[in-house]
């Protein structure tokens, strides 16, 4: 797939068709009704699950379909820590999974190709399938490029079921789609990976159903969760391999071996998950500019602040700040891109301070440019520059709290900010005296 300047949307949806396939799962725990019921209860879970499987990758190659067929893997970022990301089929065929470590992965398989990482394209290649289903009105929820969530309940009765969410769903992302039907997101998601084409995968009933689904699967569907990636290795030296053998452990023992790790894997085997948390709407706002020749030190500054310049210039703006933004670049080696999230200590709208914040981001850039792109991730309040005369100092310092709260949200998810809640000061047990509770004081405010 190319991803190049200048692509058209339309290319990069026709091109991710023709290499990916997407798999589209849903849960829901109300049996007594059929799936394409418009009346369906709208008290029941259902999540909608959508997985392309091998997004990453498939961005990464470009339009260079053949490089699936045979074993290949994406490379490690550049400065980054030495793990593979995604393989194809014929990888896996060899023991390599996402995750690995590159000299791990390269002794298994020594023919193992690796393909340079692709993160600008695959951000936005993304963000535009995000913008498609909310465009039918659904709050997604997003872990990685390639799985996505988002709660069906109030599409019911707008699509006239759940035949018409998936069908809405469908014709939104404008590709081919895979269905399958649980009752929790986990479960979705392994109905979906055991989905075919016009075959989908359909567990009625609730939690007990979930699980006897997930019972003969195997432990490594539990790297779908991120903070289980290195999980299933751990279970398979121990002789679990199913997750049905994992949800038949004693609680305890899981909890005395594994902690909080286990108890979360052991709650995904036995078909529960955690509520969805779906991120806020946000506005797609970016600029770019096509350097003449492959730019580095003064001529990529002097294209930074031009692009400040332009991006606080744009009328969608409307005179509000910004909290976040994306600093990425197309490089010259080999096609591939850069790219850097950075979160402002405070809403900014001053372009003299962006460019201080950002131009130091310029030179973790590996190599030179050939174009430089500038993108908003989340906006601020509206700017407002006066301030009063004489300021109380507590006041100051709970309006600078506040700042640090948003910054450590906005970089790191909403729960950067915790505070230690006392519940059982005088328990021998010392996980018992205290619990980690969100932060609030007035900084869950944008």
């Amino acid at each position: 797939m190319n991803l190049a300047a200048g692509r058209s949307v339309a290319g990069v949806m026709a091109a991710t068709h023709t290499t990916a396939s997407i798999r589209i799962a849903v849960c829901r725990t109300d049996s007594s009704r059929g799936l394409s019921d418009p009346h369906a209860n709208m008290c029941s879970v259902m999540v909608v699950c959508v997985l392309l499987p091998r997004f990453q990758l498939t961005i990464a190659a470009e339009d260079r379909a053949e490089l699936l067929l045979i074993p290949v893997a994406m490379a490690p970022e550049p400065g980054g820590v030495q793990t593979i990301g995604e393989v194809s089929l014929a990888a896996e065929a060899f023991g390599v999974h996402p995750g690995m470590r590159l000299g791990e992965a390269l002794a298994r398989c020594p023919r193992l190709t690796l393909v340079p990482p692709d993160p600008a394209g695959v951000a936005d290649a993304w963000e535009r399938l995000l913008v498609r289903l909310e465009a039918i009105g659904a709050a997604v929820e997003t872990e990685r490029p390639g799985l996505v969530c988002f709660d069906a309940r109030g599409l019911l009765r707008l699509q006239g079921g759940v035949d018409g969410v998936l069908t809405a769903a469908r014709r939104a992302l404008r590709v081919s789609a895979r269905f399958g039907v649980a009752s929790s997101r986990f479960a979705a998601v392994a109905a979906a990976t055991r989905a075919r084409a016009r075959r989908p995968v359909v567990v009625p009933g609730g939690r007990d159903q979930a699980r006897v689904f997930l019972a003969p699967l195997p432990v490594a569907l539990l790297r779908a969760c991120p903070a289980l990636a290195d999980f299933p290795e751990a279970l398979e030296r121990l002789g679990v391999k199913t997750l049905g053998e994992l949800a038949a452990l004693p609680l305890t023992a899981i909890a005395d071996r594994f902690g909080k790790t286990g108890l979360i894997a052991h709650e995904l085997a036995k078909g529960g998950d955690a509520a969805l948390r779906p991120r806020p709407p946000a506005e797609f706002l970016r600029e770019s500019l096509e350097l003449p020749e492959a730019g580095s030190g003064v001529q990529l500054e002097r294209g930074l602040g031009l692009l400040i310049d332009r991006l606080l210039a744009r009328r969608e703006r409307r005179g509000r700040t910004l909290r976040a933004v994306v600093l990425s670049a197309v490089l010259v080696e080999h096609g591939g891109t850069w790219r850097e999230q950075v979160v402002f200590r405070e809403a900014l709208a001053d372009p003299l301070r962006m460019r201080l914040a950002l131009a130091q981001r310029l030179a973790l850039m590996p190599a030179p440019a050939d174009e430089l792109r500038l993108a908003v991730e989340r906006f601020g309040p509206p700017s407002a520059d006066q301030r009063a005369l004489l300021e109380d100092p507590a006041v100051a310092r709970a309006t600078r709290l506040r700042e640090a709260i948003r910054q450590a949200r906005a970089a790191a998810g909403p729960e950067a900010a915790l505070r230690v809640l006392e519940v059982d000061p005088g328990s021998r047990f010392p996980e018992r005296r205290a619990v980690l509770a969100p932060f609030e004081g007035g900084a869950h405010t944008q």
